[in-house]
This record gives C-alpha cells, sequence and structure tokens, in this order.
C-alpha cells in the first residue's frame, strides 16, 4: 500500500503542463464550437425553409374558348366536351328538324379554379356559347350553362414504380331551364408514367365516361365511354406537348321528335401544346381533337389562365 501510496504521488510530481495546455485549447475549441453550432444550425434551418416552403392556396381563371365543326346526325362528346354537347342541343330550339343538323359552335368557358394544394383542386364557373345550325344564323353568345368540379391525384409517382393516378369529376347544368335542360356528370381517370425523375416525358393512359340526363320525359342520351393511350414530352424551354388517341363509344340517343341517333363506338385523337412556368403552371394551351363519329367533327380549343394567386 504504502508502494502504491509512493508510486501516485510520484506520478503526480510529473511535469504535466505540455497536457495541461493540450487540454485547455481543446476546451476552448470545444466552447468556440458550441458557440457557432447554434448558428449553423438556424443557417442550416433557413436552407431547408428556403428550399420547402409551404404550398399556399394558388387562385385563378382557367379560361378557355374553343370552336367546334359537327356534322349531321350525331352529337360529339370527346374528351371532356359537355359544353359542346350543350351548344348542339341549344341549336335544336331554333328549329324543330327531322334529324339533328350539322352545327357550328363557338363558346367560353370560365372557371375559377383554386389549387389547395399540390394534389387538389377545385373549380366552378358558367360557359358561354353561341351556334349555327344548319344554314340558320348565328345564335348571339349567352350563359348556357354552369359547371362546378374537382381534380386530385389520388396517387403520385415521385420516382416509384406505380404511376400517378389523377381523378376528375365535373357537374355541368343547363341554364336556363328549358325543354331540352340537361344535367351531365363527366369523370375522368387518367394514369400517367413518367420516365425521368423531373416528369417531362412519360406514357399517359386514361378512362372517361359522361352521362348525361335529359329532363324531357321523351328524351334520353346513352352514355359515352373513351378510353385512351398517349405521351408527353416537355422540352427544357418548358413546352410541352401530350397526344392521346383512342376509342369513343356513343350509346346513342333519342331527342323528342327526331330520328333517333345511332351507336358508334370510332376513333379519336386529341393533341395539346402548352406553355408551362418553372413550377408546371400553364400559362398557355392549345388543344385540337378529332372524333370520328363516324364523319369528323372537329374542335380546337385555346387556353389562356389569368392568375390571381400565383406561386
Amino acid at each position: 500500500m504504502l508502494w502504491v501510496r509512493r508510486s501516485v504521488r510520484t506520478i503526480r510530481r510529473q511535469p504535466q503542463a505540455p497536457h495541461r495546455g493540450l487540454a485547455a485549447r481543446l476546451a476552448l475549441a470545444s466552447l468556440l464550437a458550441l458557440q457557432a453550432a447554434p448558428l449553423a444550425f438556424a443557417d442550416a434551418a433557413d436552407d431547408d425553409d428556403a428550399e420547402a416552403k409551404p404550398f399556399a392556396p394558388q387562385l385563378y381563371l382557367d379560361f378557355r374558348s374553343y370552336y367546334s365543326r359537327v356534322p349531321a346526325g350525331v352529337l360529339s362528346i370527346g374528351f371532356s366536351n359537355p359544353s359542346g354537347v350543350l351548344s348542339q342541343l341549344t341549336s335544336l330550339t331554333a328549329r324543330p328538324a327531322p334529324t339533328l343538323p350539322a352545327s357550328q359552335g363557338v363558346g367560353f368557358d370560365v372557371p375559377l379554379t383554386v389549387d389547395l394544394n399540390e394534389q387538389v383542386s377545385l373549380y366552378g364557373g358558367f360557359s358561354a356559347t353561341a351556334s349555327k345550325a344548319g344554314d340558320l344564323d348565328w345564335t348571339a353568345i349567352t350563359i348556357t350553362s354552369w359547371n362546378v368540379g374537382i381534380q386530385a391525384d389520388i396517387f403520385q409517382q415521385n420516382g416509384g414504380a406505380i404511376p400517378t393516378l389523377t381523378l376528375q369529376s365535373t357537374l355541368t347544368r343547363t341554364v336556363p331551364s328549358g325543354p331540352l335542360a340537361t344535367t351531365s356528370l363527366n369523370t375522368i381517370l387518367e394514369a400517367s408514367y413518367a420516365l425521368d425523375a423531373d416528369e417531362t416525358r412519360g406514357f399517359l393512359a386514361g378512362v372517361q365516361s359522361t352521362l348525361v340526363a335529359v329532363d324531357a320525359d321523351l328524351a334520353s342520351l346513352r352514355p359515352n365511354w373513351v378510353g385512351w393511350l398517349g405521351g408527353f414530352y416537355q422540352w427544357e424551354s418548358n413546352w410541352k406537348v401530350s397526344a392521346r388517341a383512342g376509342m369513343q363509344s356513343f350509346g346513342g340517343a333519342q331527342l323528342l321528335n327526331l330520328t333517333p341517333l345511332d351507336p358508334f363506338t370510332q376513333p379519336i385523337l386529341r393533341l395539346d401544346l402548352d406553355k408551362m412556368d418553372d413550377s408546371d403552371n400553364r400559362l398557355f394551351g392549345i388543344t385540337a381533337q378529332i372524333a370520328w363519329t363516324p364523319k369528323p367533327a372537329y374542335q380546337l380549343t385555346v387556353r389562356t389562365p389569368l392568375y390571381l394567386t400565383k406561386n
């Protein structure tokens, strides 16, 4: 025990200045690091906040103007086109005819849209149309319907193997009520599979159903279905092109005392050209659609959104 104590005392008497100096320097460095750490964490938090800003609701008028041309004896519904159908039905009130006449139509869709977040959008607004049936003069542009709807991504790909699934449903009602007043429900389910992380190119596949109920007991429209495949590509300049080709199947119709409209299953083609911004907001768009009914029916649509608030 005495030897042990001496050994301890001997060890304590050995010079410790160099080690004490090193310990002091380490302690000082630790204090400086502790003082700098909050600032570093604060800077990192600021960077994270700058990179991940919360999504603010976005409000805009998704203004769309279109021109359509439809041959005699058919209704052209196509890709999400209740306004065009209403324009054709409105033309029947101008002159009784044994069959649905060839028609032309111009219209404006003005839905006020709010993007609640990056997945869900709500919209509601009105449509104003003018039409020309056969050799009659053009009607005046009047508000012919109102609509409400929702669009939601029920699943997002985000680099995974399962494509983004988008569901859109629109309820449209004619105004004012009349002998051919209608209520339509248009529902679209589309899958979008991106081939790169930036989602600038990929494939599309979808299905659409359009149900139209006519108030008159002597008129009825059977469901219209569209199925398609397609793809999209977006350049670095933010111009984006999309193409959809598929089949449209219309179940036929009976409208008052007109000759019954025969059902048909025919090809349909739609091309979209859009100018996007860096946040994938549409700045301008143009859509061309050709639907064989079985004669070709055409529609050209121009989209010019007016943003009230924008991310």
